[in-house]
Protein backbone atom coordinates (compact mmCIF):
# COMPACT_ATOMS: atom_id res chain seq x y z
CA UNK A 1 0.00 0.00 0.00
CA UNK A 2 1.52 3.20 -1.17
CA UNK A 3 2.24 5.62 2.23
CA UNK A 4 2.72 8.85 1.56
CA UNK A 5 5.49 10.61 0.00
CA UNK A 6 7.95 13.66 2.50
CA UNK A 7 5.47 16.73 2.56
CA UNK A 8 2.63 15.16 0.90
CA UNK A 9 -0.44 16.95 1.77
CA UNK A 10 -2.73 14.30 3.56
CA UNK A 11 -6.33 14.88 4.53
CA UNK A 12 -6.36 13.48 7.78
CA UNK A 13 -9.84 13.01 7.82
CA UNK A 14 -13.25 12.21 9.45
CA UNK A 15 -16.04 12.19 6.43
CA UNK A 16 -19.66 10.70 6.58
CA UNK A 17 -22.42 10.02 4.00
CA UNK A 18 -26.28 9.04 5.26
CA UNK A 19 -28.81 8.10 2.93
CA UNK A 20 -32.67 9.12 3.96
CA UNK A 21 -35.90 9.16 1.79
CA UNK A 22 -35.59 11.88 -0.82
CA UNK A 23 -32.10 12.27 -0.84
CA UNK A 24 -28.82 12.01 1.07
CA UNK A 25 -26.78 14.21 3.61
CA UNK A 26 -22.70 14.14 3.55
CA UNK A 27 -20.35 15.94 5.65
CA UNK A 28 -16.79 16.61 6.00
CA UNK A 29 -14.22 17.96 8.80
CA UNK A 30 -11.95 20.76 7.46
CA UNK A 31 -8.00 20.07 8.42
CA UNK A 32 -5.66 19.57 6.23
CA UNK A 33 -2.01 18.51 7.32
CA UNK A 34 1.35 17.64 6.34
CA UNK A 35 2.87 15.79 9.14
CA UNK A 36 1.80 17.03 12.01
CA UNK A 37 1.66 20.85 10.68
CA UNK A 38 -1.84 22.09 9.78
CA UNK A 39 -1.56 23.32 6.33
CA UNK A 40 -5.08 24.11 5.68
CA UNK A 41 -8.04 24.33 8.95
CA UNK A 42 -10.74 25.32 6.12
CA UNK A 43 -10.24 23.13 3.64
CA UNK A 44 -13.62 22.14 1.69
CA UNK A 45 -13.64 17.72 1.04
CA UNK A 46 -16.86 17.69 -0.52
CA UNK A 47 -16.31 17.65 -4.50
CA UNK A 48 -18.64 17.95 -6.91
CA UNK A 49 -18.36 15.37 -9.87
CA UNK A 50 -21.96 15.65 -11.24
CA UNK A 51 -24.94 18.12 -10.84
CA UNK A 52 -26.03 16.33 -7.85
CA UNK A 53 -23.42 14.03 -7.21
CA UNK A 54 -20.61 14.42 -4.78
CA UNK A 55 -17.53 12.50 -3.28
CA UNK A 56 -16.27 13.19 0.29
CA UNK A 57 -12.28 12.59 0.01
CA UNK A 58 -9.80 10.96 2.40
CA UNK A 59 -6.28 9.95 2.27
CA UNK A 60 -4.06 11.89 0.24
CA UNK A 61 -5.14 15.58 -1.20
CA UNK A 62 -3.18 15.15 -4.46
CA UNK A 63 -4.76 11.53 -5.37
CA UNK A 64 -8.40 11.91 -4.00
CA UNK A 65 -8.57 15.40 -6.16
CA UNK A 66 -6.99 13.85 -9.05
CA UNK A 67 -9.46 10.60 -9.31
CA UNK A 68 -12.14 13.42 -8.53
CA UNK A 69 -11.30 15.41 -11.31
CA UNK A 70 -10.88 12.56 -14.00
CA UNK A 71 -14.45 11.26 -12.87
CA UNK A 72 -16.42 14.37 -13.60
CA UNK A 73 -14.21 14.22 -16.73
CA UNK A 74 -15.80 11.12 -17.62
CA UNK A 75 -19.29 12.29 -16.12
CA UNK A 76 -19.40 15.53 -18.59
CA UNK A 77 -18.88 12.90 -21.64
CA UNK A 78 -21.37 11.21 -20.49
CA UNK A 79 -23.90 13.23 -20.37
CA UNK A 80 -23.29 14.80 -23.81
CA UNK A 81 -23.97 10.83 -25.20
CA UNK A 82 -26.34 9.54 -22.76
CA UNK A 83 -28.01 11.97 -20.39
CA UNK A 84 -27.93 12.75 -16.56
CA UNK A 85 -25.50 9.56 -14.99
CA UNK A 86 -26.44 7.58 -12.13
CA UNK A 87 -25.02 7.72 -8.42
CA UNK A 88 -24.01 3.82 -8.83
CA UNK A 89 -22.30 4.92 -12.61
CA UNK A 90 -20.24 7.65 -11.15
CA UNK A 91 -19.34 5.14 -7.83
CA UNK A 92 -18.15 2.27 -10.16
CA UNK A 93 -16.40 4.74 -11.96
CA UNK A 94 -14.61 5.84 -8.50
CA UNK A 95 -14.03 2.29 -7.87
CA UNK A 96 -12.73 1.09 -10.78
CA UNK A 97 -9.69 3.63 -10.80
CA UNK A 98 -8.99 3.04 -7.26
CA UNK A 99 -8.87 -0.23 -7.63
CA UNK A 100 -6.69 -1.06 -11.08
CA UNK A 101 -4.37 1.94 -9.12
CA UNK A 102 -4.22 0.37 -5.81
CA UNK A 103 -0.59 0.25 -5.19
CA UNK A 104 -0.22 3.98 -6.27
CA UNK A 105 -2.84 5.68 -4.84
CA UNK A 106 -3.68 6.78 -0.80
CA UNK A 107 -7.51 7.33 -1.70
CA UNK A 108 -10.53 6.24 0.87
CA UNK A 109 -13.59 7.46 -0.99
CA UNK A 110 -17.69 8.23 -0.41
CA UNK A 111 -19.37 8.97 -3.26
CA UNK A 112 -23.26 9.34 -2.55
CA UNK A 113 -26.11 11.65 -4.28
CA UNK A 114 -29.31 11.71 -5.95
CA UNK A 115 -30.47 10.64 -9.12
CA UNK A 116 -34.12 9.48 -10.39
CA UNK A 117 -33.95 5.82 -10.64
CA UNK A 118 -32.30 5.46 -7.07
CA UNK A 119 -33.05 8.21 -5.51
CA UNK A 120 -30.18 8.69 -2.78
CA UNK A 121 -27.60 6.42 -2.61
CA UNK A 122 -24.49 6.17 -0.31
CA UNK A 123 -21.27 4.07 -2.07
CA UNK A 124 -18.14 3.67 -0.30
CA UNK A 125 -14.85 2.81 -1.70
CA UNK A 126 -12.32 2.44 1.43
CA UNK A 127 -8.42 1.90 0.71
CA UNK A 128 -7.97 -0.94 -1.56
CA UNK A 129 -10.68 -0.16 -3.86
CA UNK A 130 -13.45 -2.35 -3.21
CA UNK A 131 -16.95 -0.97 -3.47
CA UNK A 132 -20.03 -1.45 -1.50
CA UNK A 133 -23.48 0.33 -1.24
CA UNK A 134 -24.51 0.99 2.53
CA UNK A 135 -27.07 3.11 4.46
CA UNK A 136 -24.70 5.31 5.63
CA UNK A 137 -20.75 5.38 5.64
CA UNK A 138 -17.71 6.75 7.40
CA UNK A 139 -14.02 7.19 6.36
CA UNK A 140 -11.00 8.80 7.12
CA UNK A 141 -8.72 8.54 10.58
CA UNK A 142 -11.33 9.91 12.51
CA UNK A 143 -14.29 7.41 11.64
CA UNK A 144 -11.84 4.81 13.97
CA UNK A 145 -13.42 6.54 16.98
CA UNK A 146 -16.94 6.52 15.92
CA UNK A 147 -17.83 3.24 14.69
CA UNK A 148 -19.35 2.32 18.05
CA UNK A 149 -21.34 5.79 18.18
CA UNK A 150 -22.58 5.47 14.23
CA UNK A 151 -23.88 1.59 15.04
CA UNK A 152 -25.68 2.51 18.21
CA UNK A 153 -27.44 5.98 16.80
CA UNK A 154 -27.86 5.39 13.13
CA UNK A 155 -31.89 3.93 12.93
CA UNK A 156 -33.99 3.21 9.32
CA UNK A 157 -36.44 5.69 8.03
CA UNK A 158 -34.47 8.82 9.77
CA UNK A 159 -35.52 12.23 8.10
CA UNK A 160 -33.76 15.26 6.55
CA UNK A 161 -33.37 17.10 10.17
CA UNK A 162 -32.61 13.71 12.02
CA UNK A 163 -30.11 12.57 9.11
CA UNK A 164 -28.55 16.34 9.76
CA UNK A 165 -28.13 16.06 13.55
CA UNK A 166 -26.92 12.70 13.22
CA UNK A 167 -23.99 13.39 10.84
CA UNK A 168 -22.96 16.84 12.86
CA UNK A 169 -22.82 15.00 16.15
CA UNK A 170 -20.59 12.39 14.48
CA UNK A 171 -18.31 14.30 12.89
CA UNK A 172 -17.78 16.66 15.60
CA UNK A 173 -17.19 13.83 17.94
CA UNK A 174 -14.68 12.15 15.32
CA UNK A 175 -12.90 15.67 15.24
CA UNK A 176 -13.16 16.37 19.07
CA UNK A 177 -11.34 12.47 19.61
CA UNK A 178 -8.86 12.85 16.23
CA UNK A 179 -5.98 14.51 16.42
CA UNK A 180 -5.86 14.82 12.38
CA UNK A 181 -9.27 15.96 12.17
CA UNK A 182 -10.70 19.41 13.28
CA UNK A 183 -11.65 23.18 12.12
CA UNK A 184 -15.59 23.39 11.04
CA UNK A 185 -17.49 20.98 9.57
CA UNK A 186 -19.25 21.49 6.11
CA UNK A 187 -22.50 19.53 5.22
CA UNK A 188 -24.32 19.03 2.23
CA UNK A 189 -28.31 18.58 1.62
CA UNK A 190 -28.81 16.64 -2.21
CA UNK A 191 -32.00 15.63 -3.13
CA UNK A 192 -34.08 15.90 -6.44
CA UNK A 193 -34.19 19.78 -6.29
CA UNK A 194 -30.57 20.00 -5.92
CA UNK A 195 -27.47 20.49 -3.16
CA UNK A 196 -27.61 22.92 -0.22
CA UNK A 197 -24.92 23.87 1.16
CA UNK A 198 -24.33 24.24 5.29
CA UNK A 199 -21.68 25.56 7.28
CA UNK A 200 -20.80 24.86 11.20
CA UNK A 201 -18.16 26.98 12.73
CA UNK A 202 -15.76 25.27 14.77
CA UNK A 203 -17.56 27.37 18.00
CA UNK A 204 -20.93 25.97 17.10
CA UNK A 205 -19.94 22.45 16.81
CA UNK A 206 -22.17 19.57 18.81
CA UNK A 207 -19.86 19.59 22.37
CA UNK A 208 -19.66 15.88 23.82
CA UNK A 209 -18.06 15.16 27.32
CA UNK A 210 -14.47 15.76 27.48
CA UNK A 211 -12.46 14.02 30.43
Amino acid sequence: MAGLKAGEVNLGTSIMAVQFDGGVIIGADSRTTTGSYIANRVTDKLTEVHDTIYCCRSGSAADTQAVADIVHYYLQMYTVQNGKPTVPLAASLFQEMCYQNKDNLMAGIIVAGWDKDNGGSVWNIPLGGSLHRQPFAIGGSGSTYIYGYCDANYKDGMNQEQCIEFVKNSLALAMDRDGSSGGVIRLAVITEKGVQRLFIPGDKLPVHWQG
